[in-house]
């Protein structure tokens, strides 16, 4: 039994000095962050694959009012998050890239440690040997957070000003419970930094309108009250304008609508279908499953993620925030029973923004990967919860097993598309082309945005088919391209074919001819609806490309006019 026991004792031994010198250092754990995306390995999601690599190019090559529609409607999405990691990419080899979007990522666990740090200094259980450094990596350890580590579909970027406005609040309580001119300002800095995020990404909307609520409820009169939250609304809307101006504005002045093409309804773009974009199957329907969300999908993440997730603490969190509701209304009948820990006024403020955050996402969205923030406050949250309705002992014994089983039924995290490393984190072999300005490559398929880096700037690239919502003047838009260029046009598709490196199998090449075959197939019914079809002079070639290690080659076939 001692030889047995002495691996575990070995292990916590070197955990627990890990957790020290974490705690006494707290800035290694962007490090720490950026080598778990190392190991994670290079990012290959779908959304990449569509628009997370054009967007950038796009803009930086001129290229916003050359195409029409590659990575989908999506292509037309404020493209200044995406600079972060395009700029990363071009400036460092892929393992470096990779590293340093996992350290920027890690940033969060310093923003949670310093409002675990604040709120847990009024519990009795404050002096608990590195009780915050615990709760911010057990935050950390989330599916959404994790599954996103080092990757480039932007909610963990954006949390950082989320968790920077919250963290701002807290440190400078005093001042914006005044609400004099400095309390004020600081009210605008939260604004800023929570409107940087909402810019960025418009989903953080929900957590900006929590915040300005949770704003009201400080103390100091109704006339402070306001004042506080109408300056942080200033604020939101001037961070807006910093992050997202730019962008509203040339799609203002390109189609009609700074949200293009979403909101069409209200902005009418011509190029555009006169309607709302908003993908609302997420959403729980009837008041029975609003009420009881958490635990439905808890028991179904496929209700609000498209990967598998396990959601063990939302449930936990749920009921905690029930019996807390329950509990002040009786307050007034009873005292509070011994041993419990009243909640200080930060702490409510911050159960406050977290509940009305919930509820917006909620009612908006439904999309569990936009719950980042949240996540990443959750075993903070329940520890509060714990805290304030059980006995201190017990307290501890509940919200740290229920943390700590979270965390291990968490694990391993699932991800959304990871490949091997590779010096270059995307190469994509070039048909030669002695006129590409001349050129046109139409698309049919998604996603292939990601395709289109690699081809000369001046190469234009046009969807006549998949996610984006076309009028007819899109349609007719299409064909003055074509006529304006004069040709040759190609049609991209992706390929399923072996990646040479391995060992030739005759039954994969099959299966992947056989779905090359499909794809022009299926192509040739949609170039058909536009007068088109596939050269029959000229053969479908493909061509390799990569992400990462990842195989990911792609047919190019030209096409005549029928």
């Amino acid at each position: 039994m001692t030889m047995l026991s002495r691996p575990f004792t070995v292990l916590s031994a070197v955990m627990a000095r890990c957790l020290a010198l974490l705690d006494a250092r707290p800035w290694l754990l962007p490090l720490l962050f950026g080598l778990l995306s190392l190991l994670l390995g290079q990012d290959d999601n779908w959304d990449l694959r569509n628009y997370h690599l054009y967007n950038p190019f796009a803009l930086l090559n001129g290229k916003v009012n050359l195409d029409l529609a590659p990575g989908q409607w999506q292509s037309y999405f404020n493209p200044t998050l995406d600079l972060v990691y395009y700029g990363l990419l071009r400036a460092l080899p892929a393992p470096l890239a990779g590293f340093a979007m996992g350290a920027l990522h890690g940033l969060n666990a310093l923003l949670v440690l310093a409002i675990a740090r604040r709120l847990l200094a009024h519990l009795p259980q404050a002096g608990a040997q590195r009780l915050p450094l615990l709760l911010a990596l057990a935050g950390c350890m989330g599916c959404a957070f994790f599954s996103q580590l080092g990757n480039s579909m932007g909610d963990n970027l954006t949390a950082l000003c989320v968790l920077s406005a919250l963290a701002l609040a807290l440190r400078h309580w005093d001042g914006l419970a005044r609400a004099d001119g400095r309390g004020l300002a600081l009210a605008l800095l939260a604004g800023l930094a929570m409107g940087a995020g909402a810019g960025l990404k418009l989903t953080n909307a929900t957590y900006a309108l929590a915040l300005c609520a949770a704003l009201l409820m400080l103390p100091g009169g109704w006339w402070r009250a306001w004042s506080r939250a109408f300056v942080f609304g200033v604020g939101v809307l001037s961070g807006i304008a910093l992050t997202a101006g730019h962008w509203f504005w040339r799609m203002w002045l390109e189609f009609g609508n700074p949200l293009y093409p979403q909101f069409n309804d209200i902005f009418r773009s011509p190029l555009a279908a006169p309607i709302g974009i908003g993908d609302t199957h997420w959403l729980p329907q009837g008041w029975t499953e609003k009420l009881l969300w958490p635990v439905i999908f808890a028991l179904h993440p496929e209700r609000v993620t498209e990967i598998r997730m396990r959601l063990l603490l939302w449930p936990l969190l749920y009921i905690g925030f029930i019996v807390l509701a329950v509990a002040a209304l009786r307050a007034w009948r009873r005292p509070r029973a011994v041993g419990q820990a009243a909640l200080s006024p930060q702490a409510r403020f911050v159960l406050a923004f977290f509940v009305l955050s919930y509820l917006s996402w909620q009612a908006l969205f439904s999309i569990y990967r936009y719950l980042v923030p949240l996540e990443l406050l959750a075993p903070l949250v329940l520890w509060l919860l714990a805290h304030r309705l059980l006995a201190p002992s017990t307290a501890r014994r509940v919200a740290g097993g229920a943390v700590l089983l979270a965390v291990l039924l968490a694990l391993p995290t699932p991800h959304w598309g990871r490949a091997r490393w590779s010096s270059e984190a995307f190469r994509v072999t070039v048909p030669e082309m002695a006129h590409p300005e001349r050129s046109l490559v139409l698309t049919t398929q998604a996603p292939v945005g990601w395709y289109t880096a690699g081809f000369p700037a001046s190469l234009a690239f046009v969807s006549i088919s998949g996610g984006f919502p076309g009028s007819p003047l899109y349609e007719q838009r299409v064909a003055a391209m074509m006529a304006e260029r004069g040709g040759p046009f190609y049609v991209l598709l992706t390929s399923n074919q072996q990646d040479p490196a391995e060992q030739p199998r005759a039954e994969r090449r099959r299966q992947g001819d056989e779905a090359d075959s499909a794809a022009r197939r299926d192509a040739a019914v949609i170039l058909d609806r536009h007068g088109l079809r596939l050269d029959p002079a000229s053969d479908c070639r493909v061509y390799p490309a990569y992400i990462g290690r990842n195989y990911q080659p792609y047919q190019f076939c030209a096409v005549v006019h029928k």
